[in-house]
């Protein structure tokens, strides 16, 4: 696959690093150590550059997302509605330590966004594809283990 890769962009780049790490990272959802590690083998690069690259850019992950994305607005409206101490919340319910955004059943990852664009049902969350306005702890709480609950 990487072989493929690198063939198609190097036509395209004379660095080909970040539309390889993108292309991977397309295909398998986040970028592995060893596709990093393979990265390095095929470019040349040193491994400590591929990882320089993989997280420097916000784009790229190197662990894999949870089932359900949750993105908490932090936009002005949603901020002065409430949405730090639901975020404070997310953080405690799916047990993320400092430096993750993932819950360790693999079920929810959390991601702060700077607006959904529904500024007046703030605060705003969004699952997936669904955007829960007019927020609450209890509401909050009620949607998590509603997917919860589907799991199993």
């Amino acid at each position: 696959m990487i072989d493929g890769l690198l063939s198609q962009h190097n036509k395209e780049s004379s660095s080909p690093l970040i539309p390889v790490l993108q292309a991977i990272q397309n295909q398998q959802g986040f970028l592995s150590d060893e596709s990093l590690r393979l990265v390095s083998d095929k470019t040349g690069a040193s491994l400590s550059r591929v990882y320089g690259v993989a997280t420097f850019y916000h784009q790229f992950r190197l662990r894999p997302e949870g089932k359900h994305k949750i993105s908490i607005c932090r936009g002005t409206a949603c901020h002065v509605a409430g949405a730090t101490d639901l975020y404070k919340q997310l953080v405690k319910e799916l047990d993320l330590s400092p430096g993750e955004d993932t819950s360790t059943d693999g079920l929810f990852t959390l991601q702060e966004v700077r607006c959904l664009g529904a500024c007046s049902l703030a605060p705003v969350v969004k699952v997936d594809e669904t955007v829960y306005g007019k927020m609450t702890a209890k509401k909050l709480q009620e949607i998590l283990d509603q997917y919860r609950e589907e799991q199993q």
